[in-house]
């Protein structure tokens, strides 16, 4: 059994410039909502080949990386594989630049803030969830790739790796980066 985890392409929707607190949530949304804007190299084009289904998130720019990876007929788009939801404010003048904001409000979920969005340790839950979505999947057909995102899956590779699969620690940050991971016969 094998399980692919592949980061998206690169958003069209790029995060930058500076926000206000109250602002952030409008920004995320409209992130969310985005498409990519480039192809997938010859590599990841293989990789995902080798696969015999694909399962992605339920995010617009996930949906297109997996039809830009060859899969037309996607087995499942489900929102166990979006991205960890950033926690965020409804209210307030506070500005600071999208980066600053991302950094402060992914320290913010460490230490357990979700309001608008979900704390780390919800996330981790998420991707033990997803991780099990995949080992089913990957029993019935072998050879699954997820179109996902940079941080659900790094915890989804850190679930599959307490759960005795081999492969990288990280299973790649950058667009297009990918991890394979496997099951050892016994």
């Amino acid at each position: 059994m094998e399980i692919t985890l592949i980061r998206h392409g690169k958003p069209r929707f790029e995060l930058k410039g500076k926000a206000k607190a109250r602002d952030i949530g409008e920004i995320i949304r409209v992130y969310d909502l985005s498409g990519i804007e480039d192809e997938p190299p010859e590599n990841a084009k293989q990789r995902a080949l080798a696969c015999y289904v694909a399962v992605c998130s339920d995010f617009t720019r996930s949906l297109e990386s997996a039809k830009a990876l060859g899969f037309s007929d996607i087995l499942l788009s489900d929102s166990v594989f979006r991205e960890i939801a950033a926690p965020h404010f409804k209210q307030g003048s506070l500005t600071m630049s999208l980066n600053a904001w991302g950094i402060l409000l992914r320290c913010l979920s460490v230490l357990g803030f979700a309001r608008n969005g979900e704390s780390l340790a919800m996330a981790k839950r998420r991707a033990q969830v997803a991780a099990s979505t995949l080992i089913d999947l990957a029993h019935e057909h072998q050879r699954v790739l997820l179109v996902g995102h940079g941080f659900v899956n790094y915890y989804i590779a850190q679930e599959l790796l307490a759960r005795n699969w081999v492969g990288p620690s990280k299973p790649g940050r950058g667009y297009w980066e990918y991890g394979v991971y496997h099951y050892p016969a016994t």
